[in-house]
């Protein structure tokens, strides 16, 4: 029996249809930005942080906090509702838009990836696509979302955990792969 393998060819990579927006000035001033302000952990002013995202071309609301380390690729594809919290060393791996609803937590660590690769293809092509957070989602620490995720309205997601799809509203995921384990309650 026959099986139909893919020989991983690299010389042949081609993402020239990919463009991240604005121009190549623009990008390598928020790449000096980036390693100055936000990279750096000497940095802790959250308030320096989100007015320079904001010059970048983020969408950033009133009462965001930005912990030290943060990264983030391209900020003019970010989007952060109010009060959302952002904590220390999370990557906002931007290259599709992530829009992070209010009253959101990214925990310490957490990795949002809006890239990968086509592996069923010897080019090994560029996938790009959006990563959206409800509002009141909680993503605990070290957590990562795949491309194209969407954690619907106060879903969490445990630490150390990958999810990738649609987190139901109000439930909380564990493991690699997430999967729910319960529902997110109030307790009285």
């Amino acid at each position: 029996m026959e099986k139909d393998y893919v020989a991983t060819d690299l010389s042949c990579y081609d993402n020239s249809w990919y463009h991240p927006g604005r121009g190549a000035l623009v990008r390598s001033l928020w790449f000096l930005f980036n390693a100055l302000f936000f990279i750096n952990p000497l940095n802790p002013s959250s308030g320096i942080k989100v007015r320079l995202l904001r010059l970048f071309g983020a969408r950033i609301s009133t009462g965001v906090v930005i912990k030290p380390g943060v990264n983030v690729k391209y900020p003019w594809n970010l989007e952060v509702g109010p009060h959302s919290w952002i904590g220390e060393k999370v990557w906002l791996d931007s290259l599709a838009p992530i829009k992070i609803g209010a009253h959101c937590c990214l925990s310490q660590g957490v990795v949002i990836m809006t890239g990968n690769h086509n592996y069923k293809q010897p080019t090994f092509d560029l996938l790009v696509k959006e990563v959206v957070l409800e509002d009141g989602v909680w993503l605990g620490a070290g957590s990562m979302l795949a491309p194209g995720t969407c954690c619907r309205s106060h879903s969490v997601l445990s630490l150390l955990s990958v999810a990738s799809g649609e987190l139901e509203a109000y439930s909380i995921y564990r493991g690699n792969p997430a999967l729910k384990v319960r529902e997110r309650r109030a307790k009285n």
